[in-house]
């Protein structure tokens, strides 16, 4: 690529820095002279930020010539999933422009950003604007943004990849389409390290039309091949369980021999639960940090601002390290558990030796016996470039909704116009002006079932024929609930303090202060004399707490704590040294198992020859497996029924994800009754489903029993009265607005919003099922917390190939599941020893002769 497209003072930056621009950097530059949108996919430490702002920097030189005095306006709008990525890449973006003497005015503005700053950005925008897909939602729905964003040549995406399969990717592709009406000139560029798809998101990146549009695709050099290594731990690996406790003084090793290391786990549950047991193996002081979202804001950038300070030497974390942000320090990357994905584990991969030259280091820690499996399949599809990920899919019809509404609150509009502009984003290029009209109306009336209430009527028409919202209101509302992230609801907690002082401990290592980046383990148990007050520690999901009574422990901010009560809305808590606390659960963050992952577990557990990499207790158990029963097959369904403990059990490994396995758990519990097979219960883990009853299950017609039509009448019963149906339509009606959870001067609690939507559902049921609301809700639980579209493939897949075996005893590839049958979730050794007890039980009949 001609370097000639660099105009002198950044060829001369780049020399004076012993760079040389990249290729896939000049042809972003080419692309944007040509007024081309483009899709960048580069390796980690390639320069994608970089590249992606070259053609800003360039075109920007000539303006900031001008002097501070030249007038306000945007030209660049950065958009990214993550406030804390979009707070570092301004950061690293202020060094080529401070070292090139550019005057380029650069900006953030996300939730955090205070009022008085947002307005004056809207008064004086910036240059370069950076923020998040919620935020370009709030000026849809405002006044004069048409104004603000009139002079706009340019729009980042940054990790798109993450963004684009989403209901919040869907919410930005109408933001977008907005800005083609408002900015016609303005170009856009996607930035992604990890693209399963490229066509579909190079599609998803450019306005459509009747012809479907297509951005360039810019694509980088690839840098060394990553080193994984698969932690085979000396101790006895569980069956089942996911702390890895087993392996955390191996873990804990390697963290020594490392710089910095990012430990990663795939809830806040295990970070938790992972901080814990690395700080009791912690007798060196190492400066280990927690880093999750539900930590208070403070303690998040107090441990990210310790990393850019070289002051730790391990963070474990969620998802909210694994995106972007340019650690430089971090050499290793540990992935506690299976990463259930490939994108996933790259992703992660990249926060180590952020440098295209180096690289990238991980270490794998499986949990048990079958993420063993996992963990070599993700390590295999890494080192084979193979990339797995959500698929992209048509736009959700509560988002449309959410944006229909906010367009009209922020301008007047006609329905003409607005039809023209959603289809232009690709989710929604498919949309029939039927189903426009539908949503249109659900906005305007709530539809019919709903006409009479005044509440539900949001839009009106003006005297022009345009849509508007209808009153100041309504708009006023609309903004106070602009999303499409629905957290449950959450109380923050407390650390009430003690009016004596405390002991030190081994959070003082390192000679750090505690509070700046790490959590000071109790110092004694008894009770104390307590302030009303203390420190904020974060917010703990409302249904966790209302479990606890005063004197129970949990884990939580690192600490382990003892809820005192709560009190106007927040938890108040203690330290305590109890050795079996509880952990929170959060219902969010939990990751499914990938469709390509799941297909290649099948392949090792089946073939021998795959089995030499696996550690020698998981080879016998799998050895034991082929002698006790048979191995699933690739492209089969093993299914196992034997006796146990009185009941009887038929166990079948489909390897589809936990949310897959129990939507066919309650489809196959509701056949077996109308069978009169007596079912009482089912069970189920990323892997397999266990389902038992009172009668023989070895005599049922496997095939029926699996038939694909169970996705039908049987499907369509059980949602009408499943708790998670409701639940999924509860989501819908939040992120549409026919529900607010905010309201000027407060917050509805979890349980009012749950009261009004289950209400509203019941209604829509018996007066108005084809509501639009209602199949929103439909295709939400087909793709999302059902699963049914994975279900329903896999069923499809294994349609004449199953393989029912009768076995006089519990098989060891059942044990896993098996072990899942009452499970408790206690935190640490307690939860290590009824889980080994169980399985010891277990094993021992999988083992015996017969």
């Amino acid at each position: 690529m001609n370097e000639c497209l660099l105009p002198s003072r950044f060829s001369g930056w780049f020399a004076a820095r012993g760079w040389r621009a990249r290729p896939h950097q000049l042809e972003m530059i080419a692309a944007a002279q040509a007024g081309e949108d483009a899709l960048l996919i580069a390796p980690t430490g390639g320069g994608k930020t970089l590249g992606g702002f070259l053609p800003s920097l360039i075109a920007l030189t000539d303006v900031a010539a001008e002097g501070p005095k030249r007038s306000y306006r945007l030209h660049t709008l950065y958009i990214s999933p993550l406030k804390a990525l979009s707070v570092d890449v301004a950061r690293n973006l202020m060094t080529p422009v401070a070292e090139m003497a550019l005057d380029i005015r650069i900006e953030t503005r996300t939730g955090d950003t205070p009022a008085g700053k947002r307005q004056r950005q809207r008064d004086k925008p910036p240059d370069i604007l950076l923020t998040t897909p919620e935020q370009l939602a709030l000026f849809c729905a405002s006044p004069n943004a048409r104004a603000f964003f009139g002079d706009l040549k340019r729009i980042i995406i940054d990790e798109i990849h993450a963004l684009a399969p989403q209901k919040r990717g869907d919410l930005l592709s109408l933001g977008l389409a907005t800005l083609a009406q408002w900015a016609p000139e303005a170009r856009r560029a996607g930035l992604s390290a990890t693209v399963s798809d490229e066509g579909g998101l190079a599609r998803w990146l450019t306005p459509q039309g009747e012809i479907p549009a297509f951005a360039r695709i810019v694509r980088g050099s690839e840098g060394p091949k990553p080193q994984i290594d698969i932690l085979s731990s000396k101790a006895r690996i569980p069956w089942s369980g996911h702390s890895a406790r087993h392996a955390m003084g191996e873990v804990y090793e390697t963290i020594k021999q490392a710089r910095l290391s990012l430990i990663f786990v795939n809830t806040r549950a295990q970070a938790e639960a992972t901080f814990q047991e690395l700080w009791r193996l912690n007798d060196d002081g190492l400066a280990i940090a927690l880093h999750h979202g539900s930590l208070a804001v403070e303690q998040r950038r107090k441990v990210e601002a310790a990393m850019a300070a070289g002051q730790l030497k391990a963070v474990v974390c969620t998802s909210t390290l694994d995106l972007g942000i340019d650690w430089g320090d971090v050499d290793l990357v540990i992935q506690m558990g299976a990463p259930k994905g490939s994108a996933r584990l790259i992703q992660r991969l990249g926060r180590s030796n952020h440098r295209l030259d180096e690289p990238s280091r991980a270490l794998l820690a499986p949990a048990n016996r079958f993420e063993h499996l996992e963990c070599e399949a993700a390590r295999m599809a890494v080192s084979e470039g193979v990339l797995d990920g959500e698929p992209l899919r048509a736009g959700a019809l509560d988002v449309l909704a959410q944006h229909m509404t906010g367009r009209a609150c922020g301008e007047a509009i006609s329905s003409d116009d607005l039809f023209h502009e959603v289809t232009q984003a690709a989710p929604y290029a498919g949309l029939t002006r039927r189903e426009f009209d539908r949503v249109l109306e659900f906005c305007s009336t709530g539809g019919y079932a709903l006409d009479n209430y005044e509440r539900f009527r949001r839009l009106i028409r003006n005297r022009d024929g345009l849509w508007q919202a209808r009153n100041a209101r309504v708009a006023q509302r609309h903004r106070m609930n602009v999303g499409t992230i629905i957290e449950a609801e959450m109380l923050p907690v407390v650390l009430s303090s003690p009016v004596h002082g405390g002991g030190g401990s081994k959070a003082d290592g390192g000679g750090q202060p505690p509070s700046a980046f790490q959590a000071t383990p109790p110092a004694s148990r008894g009770r104390k004399t307590m302030r009303r007050w203390g420190r904020s520690l974060g917010e703990v999901e409302e249904w966790f707490l209302e479990q606890l009574v005063p004197g129970d422990t949990f884990v939580f901010a690192g600490q382990i704590l003892e809820f005192q009560g709560i009190s106007e809305n927040t938890a108040l808590v203690t330290r305590s040294s109890d050795p079996e606390p509880k952990v929170p659960s959060y219902n969010g963050g939990k990751f499914p198992l990938s469709t390509y992952l799941a297909k290649r577990v099948r392949e090792i557990a089946h073939d021998p020859a795959k089995w030499t990499v696996l550690p020698e207790q998981v080879r016998d158990w799998l050895v034991l497996q082929q002698e006790k029963s048979r191995l699933p097959e690739p492209d089969d369904l093993l299914v196992e029924t034997f006796p146990r403990g009185g009941k009887h059990y038929l166990v079948c490994y489909p390897f589809e994800g936990r949310l897959a396995h129990q939507s066919l758990g309650m489809l196959l519990t509701r056949r077996l009754e109308r069978l009169r097979m007596r079912p009482t219960g089912f069970v189920a883990n990323e892997y397999a489903l266990a389902v038992w009853g009172l009668r023989d299950l070895s005599g049922v017609d496997m095939d029926a029993l699996f038939s694909e039509d169970m996705l039908g009448d049987d499907l369509d019963a059980w949602l009408a009265e499943s708790p998670l149906m409701k639940r999924t339509f509860r989501q819908c009606a939040i992120i549409s607005g026919l529900i607010e959870r905010r309201l000027p001067g407060h917050e509805k609690t979890s349980r009012q919003v749950t009261f009004s939507a289950d209400l509203i559902y019941d209604v829509l049921r018996e007066h108005d099922p084809n509501h639009i609301l209602l199949q929103a809700a439909w295709r939400d639980a087909a793709t999302g917390l059902l699963d049914i579209r994975r279900l329903g493939d896999a069923l499809k897949r294994v349609k004449g190939n199953i393989h029912s075996i009768d076995l006089p005893r519990v098989s060891p590839l059942a044990v896993p599941v098996m072990l899942e049958i009452g499970r408790e979730p206690v935190y640490g050794e307690a939860q290590e020893s009824i889980l080994a007890d169980a399985a010891d039980d277990l094993v021992k009949d999988a083992m015996a002769n017969g």
